[in-house]
């Protein structure tokens, strides 16, 4: 079985929408997804809220916790590590991912080839990352299509992910695993790059993931 988490979620807490956390949840497991990851904007501890609900859905769904830092040079999806530690925003990308491979995380770029937020072709030459992020539900599909293709040219895995900020729109794009993450695992399953992104955009009407 395909495990399907999407990795790229915001709520209120994000600061930009109004999205309650627990409704984005419970959208998740009404859609069928194994999990999703809350990667609030700017600060991990964000999305500390939603431990609870970890607790509280944890027959139904995997509730992760990641952060979308903005660095100098552009977004990046960070897991595993506590970027608040830095004590500073927009820290320069190569100190971010110092800082993350030395807490034992990963960093992935978000929407690299969105314009004004994004590394771009930066992410060619750039030292450390883990992969990047294919499918973005937020994108056009030519900023995906970017993306993707600048993954298959470095040989790294690319992830999926709604860029939720509603509950309506996740798991717009999602990650395929070709294992079951657990709370454990999920940083070993990011490194090893046994995945890929997921747009159902591209299918027409009310979805359902199997």
């Amino acid at each position: 079985m395909k495990f399907k988490i999407d990795l790229h979620v915001h709520s209120k807490y994000s600061t930009d929408n109004d999205a309650d956390p627990e409704e984005t949840v419970l959208r998740a497991i009404e859609l069928g997804l194994h999990g999703i990851a809350f990667t609030e904007h700017y600060y991990y501890g964000a999305s500390e809220t939603v431990e609870v609900l970890k607790e509280k859905y944890r027959d139904s769904i995997m509730i992760f916790r990641g952060v979308e830092f903005s660095t100098a040079e552009g977004h990046c999806l960070v897991f595993g590590a506590d970027t608040d530690k830095l004590g500073i925003k927009y820290a320069p990308l190569a100190d971010v991912i110092r800082f993350v491979s030395k807490a034992g995380g990963v960093a992935i770029p978000s929407h690299p080839y969105r314009p004004g937020t994004s590394l771009g072709d930066l992410v060619h030459s750039v030292k450390g990352i883990h992969g990047l992020e294919g499918y973005n539900g937020a994108n056009m599909h030519a900023f995906n299509v970017k993306a993707i293709d600048a993954a298959k040219i470095l040989k790294m895995p690319y992830t999926g992910g709604s860029d939720a900020h509603a509950p309506r729109e996740v798991g717009s794009c999602y990650t395929e695993f070709d294992e079951a993450a657990t709370y454990e695992n999920f940083i070993d399953l990011l490194r090893a790059g046994n995945y890929r992104g997921v747009d159902t955009r591209k299918i027409s009407g009310m979805l359902k993931f199997s």
